[in-house]
């Protein structure tokens, strides 16, 4: 009988799944993937039922945490019927999405009625032309009117993700912050990470770490640490009289692998152990060879996080240390 539970051979438990179920996005991030992006044939990405027979050999080894990622997860067709599947089960403490919130305005009260009960909302800007360069489209007013309809429809928590950039936004971040704080949403900055090849800058000239960051917020706020997690990597602080979280993820500066307890699964169904690896073990062969056997798909589960590293080692001065990009492996 296979174990019951998903622990590496440093001792973390597994608790948290980030699951892709798209590689493809309407947006095109710079940071993300390329302008000319080539996305997966339609039968290299995963069913809706390969998808949910993952999640469920998850739940079933003790995940409790799972976040549906893309690419954009909302251009997949047919998403809320597998929303509503997870969240109808019980053994979930958590049931969230990542979103660039290009469809929110039309789905946010969907999402929520279908049991998704946080949402991570990236944005890079507040100013349209800036956001436009950062995302390869021109949709700032469709993002924000889709940030509003999720505050209406009843989110547990709402955050905003920012990838904080030297000299392209890092002067916005007390502006990011402020909007945040007036609306009770929770915001993360992070430092960018490098995966994929890209040309739209020079990942070691814009690096801005969390530490540059933080101070910048502390001349307008006195940031005061807390000792909440949600999960992620993310380190929070508060801000009195706000009920809103502002996060640090900091890959680079403060490394955050001491206590990972998490893992991904690509649309194409590759278990990604780390971000900072290329190694992954391919789920699709092993469903799509073995349909239905659930316990051999938990062995190889169980087997496969022998194989998951202490940690990452990023460097922002090699330009390419994953080839994968963001979009491939799930926010």
């Amino acid at each position: 009988m296979t174990d019951t539970r998903l622990v590496d051979p440093f001792g973390r438990r597994i608790t948290y799944l980030r699951l892709s179920v798209t590689d493809r996005c309407d947006f095109r991030c710079t940071y993300c993937m390329s302008e000319d992006m080539q996305f997966l044939p339609r039968d290299q990405v995963l069913s809706l039922e390969e998808l949910y027979a993952v999640a469920d050999a998850f739940i079933g080894l003790g995940v409790r945490r799972i976040r549906i990622t893309g690419g954009e997860p909302l251009v997949r067709k047919g998403l809320t019927g597998l929303l509503a599947r997870l969240g109808a089960r019980n053994e979930l403490d958590d049931l969230a999405i990542t979103t660039n919130g290009s469809q929110l305005t039309e789905r946010a009260a969907e999402l929520r009625a279908a049991g998704v009960r946080r949402l991570n909302v990236s944005l890079d800007s507040l100013r349209r032309e800036r956001f436009a360069a950062f995302t390869r489209s021109d949709r700032l007013p469709q993002v924000l009117d889709g940030i509003e309809a999720a505050r209406a429809a009843g989110f547990e928590r709402i955050k905003l993700n920012c990838v904080v950039q030297k000299g392209r936004n890092d002067d916005e971040v007390c502006e990011l912050a402020a909007f945040a704080l007036k609306r009770g949403l929770d915001i993360s900055f992070i430092e960018e990470m490098p995966l994929g090849s890209i040309d739209s800058h020079s990942r070691a000239q814009t690096l801005c770490s969390s530490d540059e960051v933080r101070a910048r917020l502390a001349e307008r706020w006195a940031l005061l640490p807390s000792a909440e997690r949600t999960g992620g990597p993310s380190r929070y602080f508060r801000v009195d009289g706000f009920a809103s979280r502002i996060g640090f993820i900091s890959p680079h500066s403060h490394n955050f692998c001491g206590d990972c307890n998490r893992v991904r699964v690509t649309a194409e169904g590759k278990l990604v152990l780390c971000l900072g690896h290329e190694g992954a073990l391919d789920l699709r062969q092993l469903l799509r060879s073995h349909p239905g056997d659930s316990e051999r798909l938990r062995a190889a589960l169980v087997d496969a996080l022998q194989l998951k590293p202490q940690r990452h080692h990023f460097d922002a001065a090699e330009q390419v240390q994953v080839l994968r990009f963001m979009s491939m492996t799930g926010g």
